[in-house]
């Protein structure tokens, strides 16, 4: 498989993934990641500085449906959406069967009144398991740029 044909597959993944957030498809979210797998949200500051806690921390993908399912049934959160942009993937590190990417991101958030802001930029640093030609995610560590960030941050990145 050449590097380009796998950059365009990533580049694929990437827009149903975002496309899943963005069109509050929030149930199917988990299934782009492997049972057991890493989501993290930090800050770049905590990133440099080594830190492993997050803003939002899961280990496996039972954990990332129960999120979920506590958006929908148990949290209150202003009503809310997002709209993704994402850079183009640069892959880090690639094997035969697992590839390293890092992709650039802005999310836009649109309130339920129609203000409309920039929420949060910064880089995934992402570790895609191939399996069958069908990549998943092993991990996502989501790295926003800045320290501060809205407590509105509810829906997944």
């Amino acid at each position: 498989m050449s590097t380009l044909s796998l950059r365009e597959r990533i580049a694929d993944f990437h827009a149903a993934y975002i496309r899943c957030i963005d069109q509050d498809a929030l149930e199917q979210w988990p299934d782009f990641f492997e049972a057991k797998c890493h989501y993290t949200v930090t800050t770049a500051e905590n990133d440099r500085a080594g830190l492993a806690a997050g803003l939002i921390w899961a280990n496996n993908r039972n954990m990332l449906h129960d999120r979920v399912s506590a958006l929908r049934h148990a949290n209150i959160y202003e009503r809310q959406s997002y709209r993704h942009i994402l850079g183009l993937p640069f892959i880090t590190h690639s094997a035969p069967e697992q590839v390293e990417v890092e992709t650039p991101f802005m999310v836009v958030r649109i309130m339920h009144d129609g203000q409309t802001d920039l929420f949060v930029c910064g880089i995934y640093r992402d570790v895609f398991l191939l399996n069958n030609d069908i990549l998943k995610l092993s991990a996502r560590r989501v790295i926003c740029d800045s320290s501060r960030i809205d407590t509105l941050l509810a829906v997944p990145l």
